[in-house]
């Protein structure tokens, strides 16, 4: 049996994963340190929003979802950002636009990626209508 969905709702649906990397950054603000390579623990999630398939349940199995975030998180995982190509200097902004970029094609109702250091309180929230 499966339960009826309300009319109109809409499901999102988050994956959150982690990753370690280094990086520089260039900025007028505390500038001595960020020139300096440096490092972070980065916490992601990504969201998707869309209805559940009326057959599985399911608006994506999570197995694919985290099969892509680890293709991804291969790419930036103990990496020095600075290399890494496409993404331009490593600011939250960007992360979550690579995240984007990187993601999209595999996971179509992806509409939401947040970057977040936790430990030094920073946070950034890329959201976008669902295809």
């Amino acid at each position: 049996m499966s339960l009826s969905q309300p009319a109109g709702a809409v499901y999102e649906l988050s994956q959150r994963f982690y990753f370690e990397a280094a990086h520089t950054l260039r900025r007028s603000q505390e500038t001595a340190g960020s020139l300096r390579i440096h490092g972070h623990t980065y916490e992601a999630e990504v969201t998707l929003s869309g209805r559940p398939d009326p057959a599985t349940g399911m608006l994506i199995d999570l197995a694919l979802v985290r099969a892509e975030i680890a293709r991804v998180r291969s790419l930036l995982d103990h990496r020095f950002l600075d290399e890494v190509e496409g993404l331009g200097p490593a600011t939250l902004e960007n992360l979550c636009a690579y995240l984007r970029a990187q993601l999209q094609t595999g996971l179509p109702a992806l509409c939401a990626v947040m970057v977040e250091r936790r430990a030094s309180g920073d946070r950034c929230v890329l959201r976008w209508p669902a295809a």
